[in-house]
């Protein structure tokens, strides 16, 4: 599949992340040291080198009304920004991941992608939708 317009001049694809694959890789062959070695090793590195593998070969493009999958230049799926109802990134200090919930359903995506970009292009686009981080209430004095 192509886009109806492929020189669209306001979109954006991000540059690939590597942290979140290397982290999983690395936190399964920490199992080598305890005494259950070497499936959970076998297990948890294999999910790591498959998350590196689609760091590879994913991408994100976002366009001026879509956020858009694209795999070896192929557009995987299409999520309209009208669509959407909020958005937040979990854990952004860590190899975190994206939620974004849209009228149908919500999504759950590990972040591939460089955290910073992904986050301004999110705020230029569906700033009004993210959600915030609650403070806690109780707390204050009256």
């Amino acid at each position: 599949m192509t886009s109806e317009n492929p020189l669209d001049k306001d979109s954006v694809i991000l540059p690939a992340s590597y942290r979140l694959p290397i982290f999983i890789i690395f936190a399964g062959l920490l199992f080598l040291i305890t005494p259950f070695h070497p499936w959970p090793t076998i297990v948890i590195s294999s999910f790591g080198f498959f998350l590196l593998l689609q760091s590879f070969t994913l991408k994100l493009k976002f366009t001026k009304d879509d956020l858009v999958v694209i795999q070896l230049g192929n557009e995987l799926r299409r999520f309209p920004f009208k669509n959407w109802i909020a958005w937040r990134i979990i854990l952004p200090k860590l190899p975190g991941f994206l939620y974004f919930r849209e009228e149908a359903s919500p999504h759950l995506l590990p972040i591939l992608f460089e955290v910073n970009s992904l986050k301004e292009q999110l705020s230029l686009r569906v700033k009004d939708l993210e959600i915030e981080k609650e403070v806690d209430s109780s707390k204050s004095k009256t």
